[in-house]
């Protein structure tokens, strides 16, 4: 069985990333391994503060700098792609599922668009929305309810992560 990588995309503070906690909190309890990658815009958020080992590494010239901390390991790379299903590929082959937070131009990754409000979709902007999560009553199929995390999760790991039915 090949990596399960889906992506849940959406315009800013539309609920992704409390949408992906609870997903990942379900699909945790029932066993399985899952890793989160997070897409941002926004820059300073690496250890890489000025005067740290990590950004004397960096100004260095060093392509890839890690930091390994009992928390966490934060992992900068110079100038790589943000191609979500090789990064999937790469780092995280050992996990049931990844799932993405953003990456809606990701080719070849399958998307859950969530949706806050009546306003503009990109469903129809993007390829590879499987499935949307909204507080609107969408009626389409694979419409799931924002707070309706474990109809998702059962979507998911129907999907993705179960031996297909014979």
């Amino acid at each position: 069985m090949s990596l399960a990588i889906v992506t849940f995309i959406g315009w800013h503070s539309c609920g992704k990333t409390t949408l992906v906690a609870q997903v990942v909190r379900q699909l945790k309890e029932r066993g399985y391994r899952v890793a989160v990658v997070k897409s941002t815009k926004d820059s300073g958020l690496f250890p890489d503060q000025e005067g740290t080992d990590t950004a004397i590494h960096r100004q260095a010239g060093a392509d890839a700098v890690a930091l390994v901390a009992p928390d966490q390991l934060c992992l900068t790379v110079h100038d790589q792609a943000k191609d979500l299903a090789a990064i999937a590929q790469r780092f995280f082959a050992d996990m049931d599922i990844v799932i993405g937070e953003g990456f809606k131009e990701a080719e070849a990754v399958p998307k859950i668009e969530v949706v806050r409000g009546p306003g503009p979709r990109l469903r129809g902007q993007v390829n590879g929305v499987i499935a949307v999560a909204s507080d609107c009553g969408l009626l389409e199929e694979n419409s799931f309810g924002l707070h309706e995390s474990s109809s998702l999760v059962d979507f998911l790991e129907k999907r993705f992560l179960l031996p297909a039915e014979s």
